[in-house]
């Protein structure tokens, strides 16, 4: 059942707001001593804490850290809130890269309080979930999209769950957040797409048994051959994230992986002022050279050059309190050990043409659940595929129920404007009455 925010930092409050917001002083102080005991859970028997945590002096009290098996291989690292009421119905959070779980950090005890069990995980290729397969030559295989939509279901599964209200998915997470409502709308009743817009599905070939095949027109540069041509020569991110180097580019920075990642988070956010966005015309390479280097790079950078010369200045780091030098210290040291080959391999299933033909499967029917997007009025990552956004509210998704664009928040909009964010998600929640 859902409740209201109680906002506490007004001039005053109702004897019955004070009663409210007491009784969630208290929850959370109990909470916060199951959080900080490092014994197994006794209803699961796994360790629930100090033995997985990452953040412990970042998270908010009341957020919890254990690891679940889901069944395909993984053992998962998630984040939970508002545990220990089986009849709370459950919003499941998924991050994008290069994220964490502990992305949702800000979000989580609102919608908690509002009366769902809150559950993030860190994704195959993430974080403190282990069983994947993080060599460049390895198990690119696991990391397709129906495998990906496969991990969900078994978390939700583990977790004792027949389905969710609610599947919120951020960046990479966004597709994935939408193939798990189109591939099992029975689990995921309800879904929210942050940052990425969903086109829908790729078509099926239809009626070639009857009409004779169209003449194929001669072969014509791809868009990658066009970038590269241009007068100033262009690649683009997604095909540079599925190349060997882009790992030890990003891992071994020169400027390190703790600057790498604070100019990387700076420039895709709101505080970077040359993020001012807008529609592109079409999938052509002299518009999409219209879109800042971290989508279409330099031909000859990395990415770690590509974001080095957007180094905020140390003042700029001080006053930036979306993403503290602590709490971006959490995304350095998990990087750090894992390196970045387990989220670009997402990247290179979503370039490779092997795994379309599964995808196809699912061509005709759009997502039919209720939907909302949500993303930051100052996030380019809207716009990067010239049309995904008009398709995903025309044809995608039957009952888009809002998009929305949220001031002052650029691509990593639930830490940049948590609290709008929150408020959003709940009208959606309240309007899908899923």
């Amino acid at each position: 059942m859902q409740g209201k925010i109680v906002d506490t930092q007004g001039p005053s409050c109702s004897r019955r707001q004070f009663m409210q917001v007491s009784a969630a002083i208290m929850l959370q102080s109990t909470v916060a001593a199951i959080v900080r005991a490092a014994e197994p859970d006794p209803q699961t028997g796994l360790a629930t804490n100090a033995d997985v945590a990452y953040g412990s002096s970042t998270l908010p009290r009341g957020i919890r850290s254990r690891l679940v098996d889901n069944s395909n291989g993984l053992r998962m690292h998630v984040l939970e809130a508002g545990f220990g009421d089986k009849t709370r119905p459950c919003v499941l959070l998924l991050h994008g890269f290069p994220e964490l779980a502990y992305s949702w950090r800000k979000v989580m005890l609102p919608l908690a309080q509002a009366g769902f069990y809150v559950v993030a995980p860190d994704q195959r290729g993430y974080g403190r979930t282990t069983g994947w397969d993080g060599r460049y030559d390895g198990d690119v295989d696991s990391f397709r999209y129906v495998n990906l939509v496969r991990d969900t279901v078994g978390l939700v599964s583990a977790l004792g769950y027949r389905s969710v209200t609610t599947v919120v998915g951020h960046d990479f997470g966004s597709p994935v957040a939408a193939w798990c409502s189109l591939m099992r709308p029975d689990v995921f009743r309800s879904v929210a797409l942050m940052s990425a817009p969903f086109a829908g599905p790729p078509a099926l070939p239809f009626n070639t048994a009857n009409e004779p095949a169209p003449v194929a027109p001669p072969a014509s540069p791809s868009i990658h051959d066009d970038l590269a041509k241009l007068p100033r020569p262009r690649k683009h991110y997604v095909r540079y994230y599925g190349t060997r180097e882009a790992d030890p580019n990003m891992r071994h920075a020169a400027q390190g992986t703790h600057d790498f990642l604070r100019a990387y988070y700076h420039a895709k956010s709101a505080d970077w002022k040359e993020n001012n966005p807008y529609p592109l015309k079409s999938w052509t390479a002299s518009e999409l050279a219209k879109l800042p280097t971290y989508y279409i790079m330099d031909l000859d950078k990395g990415m770690a050059e590509t974001v080095a010369p957007e180094m905020p200045s140390r003042a700029e780091i001080e006053s930036c309190k979306w993403l503290t030098e602590t709490e971006l210290q959490v995304y350095t040291d998990e990087h750090t050990r894992n390196g970045f080959q387990g989220g670009l391999q997402w990247y290179r299933c979503l370039e490779d043409p092997k795994y379309r033909p599964a995808l196809q499967t699912y061509s005709c029917p759009p997502i039919d659940v209720p939907t909302c997007f949500i993303a930051g009025a100052k996030d380019w990552g809207i716009y990067q595929r010239p049309g995904s956004l008009e398709r995903m509210q025309t044809t995608a998704c039957t009952r888009m129920l809002g998009v929305h664009l949220v001031e002052n928040a650029g691509h990593w909009v639930q830490q940049e404007q948590a609290e709008a964010t929150t408020r959003l998600l709940l009208e959606f929640i309240q309007q899908a009455k899923v």
